[in-house]
């Protein structure tokens, strides 16, 4: 599977390892930065690169991650046609592919230890999307917002 990487400072050690473990689990990685540490960086011209590549790439996943994973799940959520999911233990990360179809997961590299982080990216690649009906119903409700902008009816 292809997998997108970015992050900022607070991230770049926890990206290295993970881009490392990707590779080693023959995934093909896309590090879209940074490239070295600079503890002045910003996150969204790395999140922003690695969620366009998760939008363009039908099948591939992203992590994303900095110090709580918070701003980088806001970042990658402005690109159209992801759905990034700011995880926090294995269940939410399954949580978030099973009933959000999630393409995108977001890690605080400071909230996790690198083992933590490896088993919820872990979970998170090896779990599908359910398909369940009311799953897809309340994604496409998001999609067709996020298109038109037009709120979904109330019931």
């Amino acid at each position: 599977m292809r997998v997108y990487l970015g992050s900022d400072h607070a991230g770049f050690e926890l990206k290295e390892h993970l881009v490392s473990w990707l590779k080693e689990q023959g995934h093909e990685v896309v590090d879209a930065g940074p490239a070295g540490y600079d503890a002045a960086d910003d996150y969204p011209p790395f999140v922003l690169r690695a969620a366009e590549g998760v939008a363009g790439d039908e099948g591939a996943l992203g992590v994303v991650i900095g110090g709580s994973g918070n701003g980088e799940q806001m970042a990658a959520n402005k690109v159209k046609g992801v759905r990034a999911a700011l995880v926090w233990s294995t269940e939410t990360a399954e949580l978030a592919r099973e009933h959000n179809n999630a393409n995108v997961v977001s890690i605080g590299a400071r909230m996790h230890s690198a083992q933590e982080a490896t088993r919820f990216t872990e979970a998170f690649l090896a779990t599908a999307y359910s398909g369940e009906e009311r799953h897809t119903r309340r994604i496409d409700m998001l999609s067709r917002y996020e298109r038109t902008g037009e709120l979904p009816p109330l019931p």
